[in-house]
């Protein structure tokens, strides 16, 4: 079994805020929409695409309105190509202390699809758009569309020279691999999170807060600094005032307890380098 981690300043839970900003190719849409009756095979979802758009034209706003009001950092899994269609939102979220970090450079472009010729393209254009907004060196980590990475995926990213990777499942706490040298695997928990739970599985928006109030409580109880918790919510989904309220909650919740730790996965990665490596 793996030792629990000894959390800096004697906290005992961390939850790591994220938002997914994303943004689709010229003529690709989200694969889920808000309509629940499919198109014909090859019918281009106008309602999806307008749906996805409302994340870069207005949601990021009132989600950084949130952390800001609470006093808490986030990363933002962020679209290279919204590094053209909304730059100045990226500034903001950079200034106000938050993480950039690349998502692909469209949410249609999933790693696991490419050769790896195309993914190292993929994962260059992804670094060079987003890096000529926030600068290359403020980007860190990745984490991929459907967090479906290939087999090239975590060789690709440390020859690039970044931190961490959260295309993984497989346990709790962060960890080392022998092929990646010093590339932290960071895992990524889905329990929190806006598109399974209420997009996919059509739960009200209280579930989520419900379910990070559940888990909170079971980790006070019978883990010490073992497992994160993930809070992720879409700037196109929860980024709608029916859902926005939900992180605001959850924000909340975490600035007042002094027990979490909700570091950046910037933050978490440089961490654990430094004080809990582990190899598999």
């Amino acid at each position: 079994m793996t030792q629990p981690l000894t959390l800096p300043d004697g906290k005992t839970t961390v939850v790591l805020l994220n938002i997914a900003y994303e943004a689709w190719s010229e003529g690709a849409a989200p694969g889920l929409g808000p309509m629940g009756n499919p198109l014909p095979a090859g019918v281009f979802d106008t309602n999806a695409a307008s749906f996805g758009e409302y994340g870069w034209r207005v949601g990021i706003w009132r989600l950084l309105e949130s952390l800001d009001r609470q006093g808490v950092q986030a990363t933002l899994f962020t679209s290279g190509r919204i590094a053209e269609l909304n730059p100045e939102s990226l500034k903001a979220a950079q200034g106000a202390g938050h993480e950039i970090a690349p998502h692909s450079y469209a949410q249609n472009i999933i790693p696991a699809l490419l050769s790896a010729e195309e993914e190292k393209a993929n994962l260059d254009k992804t670094l060079d758009r987003l890096g000529d907004v926030v600068g290359r060196d403020a980007l860190h980590g990745w984490l991929s569309p459907r967090c479906t990475p290939s087999e090239n995926t975590g060789r690709l990213l440390a020859e690039s020279g970044l931190q961490w990777f959260s295309d993984v499942f497989d346990r709790d706490q962060p960890y080392l691999r022998d092929d990646t040298g010093d590339l932290v695997w960071l895992p990524f928990t889905m329990d929190v999170n806006d598109l399974p739970v209420y997009m996919k599985h059509g739960q009200q928006p209280r579930r989520l807060l419900e379910t990070f109030a559940d888990t909170l409580a079971w980790t006070e109880r019978h883990e010490q600094g073992v497992a994160h918790l993930d809070v992720t919510v879409h700037a196109h989904v929860f980024g709608r005032p029916y859902g926005a309220w939900v992180f605001d909650e959850i924000c909340a919740e975490v600035a007042r307890r002094p027990e979490i730790w909700a570091p950046t996965r910037r933050e978490y990665a440089e961490w654990f380098r430094t004080n809990g490596k582990q190899t598999r």
